[in-house]
């Protein structure tokens, strides 16, 4: 019975199989854990997603920024844009069945029997776990009711950008989507900024990747995201793993086993290309 954890998988289908090969993974035994992106940009986000549903209690994922905006598009509140090669998902006819499957996922994994935590873009320095986990089930809580639609419709935007134990509202909602599916860069006292993508050596001071910041989290657990392709999983202190190392964008996915920290690489078969 083993563990393993693989970074966005970004609708590459073919290499995601390629890579639980390397390891004979068998949903009867083994768990999977994936850290969101599931969809967009490849050629296989339906095939992922109808696999990844297909395991059951076999995997654990979160929800990112770009299976967000799927929903979006599914609900006419955001365009389908055609280099997110979604039209064949959305146009299949067990769409809606996949879908609402996906939108009741949540946005936070916690074990503590491993000390383990997952959630797409990482947690802010500013949180404790109980907090981020009370803001994950939040945000679930509303994506998997009848009116999700409006959470939507409101997602979009980078304010509220520090937070506060008073927010409320939709307000509270949109810090915390923005802090567990979009996050890279904080200000030195916690404060989100949303607008810088550049690497860490290139990034204007003061900001700081938010692994650099330490917080009551990433001193208690292991904390694993996706999210950052650039980083090429690398750059990271000790007890925080970015398993994004961009196969959609050319690179490979990575995938780690937690039982003995072994490492497992599937190259892309997509030419290297710059994240966007």
């Amino acid at each position: 019975m083993s563990t393993y954890l693989i970074g966005d998988i970004h609708g590459c289908y073919d290499e995601l199989q390629s890579l639980l090969k390397q390891v004979d993974f068998d949903p009867e035994q083994d768990t999977l854990w994936l850290t969101g992106d599931l969809v967009a940009r490849g050629p296989g986000s339906l095939e992922v997603l109808r696999f990844v549903r297909s395991l059951g209690e076999a995997v654990k994922i979160v929800l990112g920024n770009h299976d967000l905006h799927l929903l979006a598009v599914f609900a006419g509140i955001s365009r389908n844009k055609p280099k997110d090669r979604l039209t064949t998902l959305l146009e299949a006819e067990d769409a809606d069945e996949l879908i609402n499957w996906l939108r009741r996922q949540p946005l936070l994994q916690v074990d503590e029997e491993k000390k383990l935590v997952m959630a797409h873009a990482g947690i802010t320095p500013q949180w404790d776990l109980d907090t981020a986990q009370a803001c994950a089930r939040e945000v679930e809580a509303v994506l998997s009711s009848d009116t999700y639609p409006l959470f939507l419709d409101a997602m979009y935007g980078d304010m509220p950008s520090n937070w506060t134990p008073e927010l409320s509202g939709l307000a509270r909602l949109r810090f915390s989507t923005n802090a567990l599916t979009r996050m890279r860069y904080c200000f030195p006292n916690g404060q989100l900024d949303m607008i810088c993508k550049d690497t860490p050596e290139s990034a204007p001071p003061p900001l700081k990747p938010w692994f650099t910041i330490p917080g009551p989290v990433s001193r208690e657990y292991t904390i694993v995201f996706g999210h950052w392709a650039s980083l090429e999983g690398k750059g990271t202190p000790e007890g925080i793993l970015g398993l994004d190392t961009g196969c959609c964008w050319g690179g490979s996915m990575t995938m780690l086993r937690w039982e003995d920290k072994a490492w497992f690489v599937q190259p892309s078969n997509r030419e290297r290309s710059v994240e966007e």
